[in-house]
């Protein structure tokens, strides 16, 4: 089953608390007591979405975090990247591949195919869609879109 990890789901949330107010540093107490997520997971992640680049600290008595960037110009797929990594469905879709039977393989084409598919609807997506600030052009990306896209 494809399905992010609870601390990205964690994440995405804070992400989301930082995006709703975008024009102040917030401590990290402050945004456990509002998300409801424990103190020291907000720190663990408020650090790992800093080191890639997501979001931007302040020490000192006024400091705190706020996003590196505005809300619409982060995807979820650099949400993904951030917290878990690159996506790849299989080995073979990564960018690094180590998969040993990948010469003889006959579905590692098709799989890199969705893969692609779905990160191309992962970078559709993004932080203010995520944080309900910005409305989503549309729910779903028509199967068409997809099929079109895989072809290309």
């Amino acid at each position: 089953m494809l399905r992010i990890s609870k601390l990205t789901d964690y994440g995405t949330v804070i992400l989301a608390h930082l995006a709703s107010q975008p024009d102040r540093q917030l401590a990290a107490a402050e945004v456990a007591e509002r998300t409801h997520i424990a103190l020291p997971t907000v720190s663990k992640l408020l650090k790992t979405l800093q080191r890639s680049g997501l979001v931007i600290s302040t020490r000192g008595s006024h400091g705190g975090y706020q996003l590196a960037q505005p809300a619409a110009e982060i995807t979820a797929a650099k949400i993904l990247d951030a917290l878990e990594g690159p996506f790849a469905i299989t080995e073979c879709s990564g960018q690094h591949s180590n998969c040993g039977i990948e010469s003889n393989c006959r579905v590692g084409h098709a799989w890199q195919r969705v893969n692609g598919a779905i990160r191309r609807a992962l970078n559709d997506v993004t932080l203010a869609q995520l944080a309900g600030i910005e409305r989503s052009s549309s729910t779903s990306i028509p199967l068409t879109r997809i099929t079109r896209a895989t072809h290309e």
